[in-house]
């Protein structure tokens, strides 16, 4: 498990209306994207950018990517801590600001809500967090914080 790994996608953009990019608005932003063996997914610039709004973003993407590294090495770090999670739900939320043509993320929050199975395990579920954070490849790989607004609960 250890050591480099290797990730590939087909991104094909589908949006030439028939002229291409001719113009600003001659165009739409529509993009499939691909990896072998797994379902497509149809994305799209976020609606700001004459994007599709039904259809994923990059931003949405980034977001999501987060929310997912961070629930995955949250699982394992209360794996190893000895607590048991029975629910796992996180509202994440992002803030991006755009400077002339590009822009950047200047910070992702996440707010997961979990429950755990024993009284005996919330400090540990909590201190999980941390954990999760320290080992989330995602998060260490972004040049922005990302915040944990996490709230623990027993059920």
């Amino acid at each position: 498990m250890l050591g480099e790994h290797h990730y590939a996608l087909t991104a094909t953009w589908t949006g030439n209306r028939g002229t291409g990019t001719s113009g600003y608005r001659d165009y739409d932003r529509s993009v499939s994207l691909r990896i072998e063996g797994k379902p497509e997914v149809l994305a799209s610039a976020d609606v700001a950018f004459r994007g599709d709004g039904a259809r994923w973003n990059p931003e949405d993407l980034l977001l999501a990517a987060l929310s997912e590294c961070h629930l995955l090495s949250y699982l394992h770090a209360c794996v190893v801590r000895g607590v048991v999670v029975t629910s796992y739900v996180d509202d994440a939320v992002g803030t991006m600001r755009q400077q002339g043509n590009g822009g950047r993320y200047e910070s992702v929050t996440l707010r997961p809500r979990v429950t755990v199975a024993d009284a005996s395990m919330v400090e540990d579920a909590r201190a999980a967090h941390d954990d999760a954070h320290e080992w989330c490849f995602i998060a260490n790989s972004v040049n922005f914080p990302v915040h944990h607004e996490a709230e623990v609960s027993v059920g």
